[in-house]
């Protein structure tokens, strides 16, 4: 198993995603922490896990606040001492056509999907160049690259995570921390349930011409997360269909 030994935070891994990926983490043999605003579809997480022979245990959150993240990262290495992975895959994405974006949403997304993530790491990364080793990964999306329409709030929130993979990986880096992110396409998940047609609409713009399933996207932060990755520094690995290649 490639992760064995290990522990990871997943942040938003009460569904779709987050939770594909954790799933995959405990399957190779990671201690994770499961995080999300709802304990119930936490705990349900947590159930498969155990029910398949491995470790987890569920968090709650405040993504928007520091407070909250800061009280996050001091939990996990309370429960499972250490953590030698994290993904930062909690995120909101509000489409909307600019005009109608109004400024609580733009803070809101703002705050959740740049500034949460921003202040887990620096809680977590200190401890991880410390120790010489760890692993973390940034879930961003393809419209961090291309443009689309009523997508440009969501699609700059990631492009500002795109821009911190790269400055983190320089700085953590030399000190043994790997930073890099997964920029999934069109991903069938809960959250998108009620917009699959929009989801094949986006599809058919890219070489694949099908809309990805999160097992997917979790198989490239199997690969990132494990010793197979020490190598790659400051990488966004497309899980798109191929979109931001043409």
């Amino acid at each position: 198993m490639r992760l064995q030994g290990k522990t990871a935070l997943v942040t938003g891994s009460t569904s779709g995603i987050g939770q594909a990926i954790a799933e995959a983490f405990a399957r190779e043999g990671a201690r994770v922490v499961v995080n999300g605003r709802n304990a119930q579809r936490g705990q349900a997480v947590v159930d498969a896990i155990r029910a398949k022979g491995g470790q987890a245990t569920f968090l709650a959150a405040d993504q928007e606040s520091i407070e909250g993240v800061r009280r996050l990262a001091k939990e996990a290495t309370t429960v499972f001492g250490s953590i030698d992975i994290l993904v930062n895959n909690a995120g909101i994405f509000p489409f909307a056509p600019l005009e109608q974006v109004d400024e609580a949403t733009f803070d809101t997304t703002y705050a959740i999907n740049v500034k949460g993530p921003f202040f887990l790491t620096a809680a977590l990364a200190p401890q991880m160049a410390e120790r010489g080793s760890g692993k973390i990964i940034n879930i961003t999306t393809m419209v961090a690259h291309v443009g689309e329409p009523t997508m440009s709030l969501y699609g700059s929130t990631k492009a500002a995570l795109t821009l911190l993979t790269k400055s983190w990986a320089t700085e953590l880096g030399p000190r043994g921390v790997n930073v890099n992110a997964i920029a999934p396409g069109p991903t069938y998940t809960p959250a998108t349930e009620g917009m699959v047609e929009g989801l094949h609409q986006l599809a058919t713009a890219l070489p694949a011409k099908r809309v990805a399933q999160a097992s997917e996207i979790a198989a490239a932060a199997v690969y990132l997360a494990s010793d197979e990755a020490d190598f790659v520094h400051g990488a966004t690995i497309p899980v798109d269909g191929g979109r931001i290649a043409i």
